[in-house]
């Protein structure tokens, strides 16, 4: 087999491999003789005081350096793959996938399923286990790679090989306890279908999780997303305001049944089921630590907190400008009432607060973070934009200045011919914006 070559996209000035004469298009071959599988292999690697490092240069001459150093040192190597090999891709075709709803001739990149155990330690992502052979779990174990986020949906084996349309899927549930054995902490997440594993199969998954706690720190219940593109897919509904209700209804029982027993509540509804069900949201010590914010579990409770503890320190005065905001349709009653209490300190400001409808991906779309900027644009052409437009960076990628659709906000700002803002999601954030 031909060995692995890592190529090296940078090096940081100053660093180990700047005084050893390492440069970019270089390959590092080899670290103690042994070959490096990807980026968990490279960094366990490299934490030695003596390391051996065999880097071939790009007219194929081979050096190997001697390395002495401090325990976790680094070495200051950047590689062109962040994980040091190729994205594992997801074989599954899940009946709620999102990606399978996306409209043609979009960038490619928005088509990749990702379903790579070591995407989920290092950016959160949600894996379904069933693209993993037992080396996989085992590396996790040796690696003590800790949370892994785990997409379950059901813990009803027959109905997940159903729901995610892989045979394999009822028997990766398994892998679960191996990793609970092991001492990994995980979360998971269960995407609800209305009619498939809601009712009496969310009660029986969330009882059988249960019993992996506290190593299974949280788990997370979200609707499934509905865009307009489901021509050829498993019929699905929405979840209506009564269907909300009977979902919050059932995890506040279990809540109150596993605090009693356990000390967490565990289970967490996401804001989109409490908006939808014109509930209340839950106070803040209730999300324990909010360890699912970025599934859009207490999200909003969160913002709302933020906005509160920052804005009573303020005094107010009477500076005046005139600004808007955009937002999606669930989160925009939220946001208008938050900027109203700006005028209590701040009457001279105004803030137009405008709601984005989803005509992009569908109406059933509400989530601000899914708005594209032609939908944007289009719904904001001879609006009263003020002086600048905000904007939430839910909207933007990886650090990115695209959106869904290729639209950047420079286009947007042409478009629209005012300046716009990203805001981040916190509430010192938007209030800062909006005080300019």
């Amino acid at each position: 087999m031909k060995e692995k070559m890592h190529i090296i996209k940078s090096i940081v000035p100053g660093s180990i491999a700047e005084e050893l004469e390492i440069r970019p298009g270089d390959k590092l071959l080899r670290v103690n003789d042994h070959e490096i599988k990807d980026v968990f292999d490279y960094h366990y690697a490299v934490n030695d005081e003596y390391l051996v490092l065999l880097i071939q240069k790009p007219d194929g001459e081979e050096w190997e350096l001697e390395i002495e150093k401090e325990i976790e040192e680094d070495l200051g190597i950047e590689f062109e793959e962040g994980l040091m090999d190729s994205y594992r891709s997801c074989r599954n075709k899940c009946m709620f996938c999102f990606i399978d709803q996306m409209p043609p001739g979009m960038r490619e990149t928005l088509y990749f399923k990702d379903d790579d155990a070591r995407l989920s330690f290092l950016q959160g992502n949600y894996i379904t286990l069933t693209n993993m052979i037992d080396e996989d779990i085992e590396r996790i174990i040796f690696y003590k790679l800790s949370p892994i986020n785990i997409s379950v949906h059901t813990m009803n084996k027959e109905l997940r090989c159903k729901m995610l349309n892989n045979r394999f899927a009822g028997e990766a549930l398994d892998k679960i306890k191996k990793l609970y054995d092991a001492g990994i902490v995980m979360n998971g997440q269960i995407v609800l279908c209305k009619g498939v594993n809601d009712g009496e199969e969310l009660e029986r998954s969330i009882h059988d999780l249960a019993v992996y706690i506290p190593h299974m720190q949280s788990v997370s219940v979200v609707p499934v997303g509905l865009t307009k593109y489901r021509d050829g897919l498993v019929p699905l509904d929405k979840f209506e305001k009564e269907d909300a209700l009977g979902v919050i209804s059932i995890i506040h029982k279990w809540q109150n049944i596993l605090l009693g027993a356990y000390g967490t509540r565990f289970i967490h509804g996401s804001d989109e089921f409490y908006l939808t069900a014109e509930l209340p949201l839950p106070d803040s010590e209730n999300y324990e630590g909010y360890l699912q914010i970025e599934n859009g579990v207490g999200m909003v409770r969160s913002l709302m907190e933020e906005f509160k503890e920052y804005y009573e320190t303020l005094s107010g005065d009477d500076r005046k400008h005139t600004l808007s905001l955009a937002t999606g349709v669930l989160a925009a009653p939220i946001i208008t009432d938050l900027v109203n209490k700006i005028y209590n300190k701040y009457p001279n400001i105004q803030v137009n607060v405008y709601t984005i409808v989803n005509e992009f991906f569908g109406t059933n779309i509400t989530v601000a973070g899914l708005l594209t900027g032609g939908d944007i644009t289009k719904q904001l052409e001879g609006k009263d934009l003020g002086e600048h437009l905000l904007l939430p960076q839910a909207l933007l990628r990886d650090g990115e200045d695209i959106l869904l659709d290729d639209y950047t906000v420079g286009d947007m700002e042409n478009t629209l011919q005012t300046k716009i803002r990203i805001v981040q999601s916190d509430g010192k954030s938007l209030i800062d914006a909006i005080l300019n």
